[in-house]
């Protein structure tokens, strides 16, 4: 697998089942353009109504609040139908959490294009992406089938890429927290971290 790092994010319209604060949800299409302009995280699981899927949706759903107000929207992706995205979070309490679009790629033009399409299976491995405004990818994480991700780092990786981003020059070490000490990377520093 080549890294999708510094890569822009290819074009894609999909069909997302967006939950409402009316409980019902409506269909909606999303495309790359919507994208642009702001940052984003696809994360893409291997299929509704299965085991680890639900905790990781569950944890970040609640960390959705921190990252909207981060400026981040959040969009999971499996390559189930947006029809079946509706009927699980109508039936699964943890997935009943979910406030952020839920994408449907039965195509795989969202798998393929990020380079997570399992091969024969016609499943999205367990990956996650950021991208930054430019519609650049900036984190990515894959896991395999039985590990879960952490939504608390994902909102950390996100901050440091933010800050990255807006001060040039600068970079987050290690276990970076926001507020703490960053690097300037320059010759005075080459063999004295």
């Amino acid at each position: 697998m080549t890294t999708m790092i510094g890569k822009e994010i290819q074009p894609f319209v999909a069909q997302a089942f967006k939950p409402t604060a009316q409980g019902k949800g409506e269909f909606v299409e999303v495309t790359d353009g919507d994208v642009r302009g702001n940052w984003a995280v696809f994360f893409f699981y291997p299929a509704d109504f299965t085991f680890v899927c639900p905790t990781e949706l569950e944890d970040l759903a609640e960390q959705y609040e921190t990252l909207k107000g981060m400026g981040v929207e959040v969009y999971s992706v499996s390559t189930d139908t947006h029809f079946s995205h509706k009927a699980w979070h109508e039936t699964s309490e943890k997935i009943a959490k979910i406030n952020f679009p839920m994408l449907g790629d039965q195509n795989h033009t969202i798998a393929n294009n990020f380079g997570v399409l399992r091969e024969g299976q016609g499943l999205a491995d367990r990956a996650t992406f950021v991208v930054d405004p430019d519609g650049v990818i900036q984190v990515m994480e894959i896991t395999s089938e039985g590990v879960g991700r952490n939504a608390k780092e994902l909102v950390r990786k996100i901050k440091a890429a933010q800050y990255v981003r807006a001060n040039p020059g600068q970079v987050c070490p290690a276990k970076w927290e926001e507020g703490e000490e960053t690097l300037a990377p320059s010759l005075d520093l080459v063999g004295k971290i």
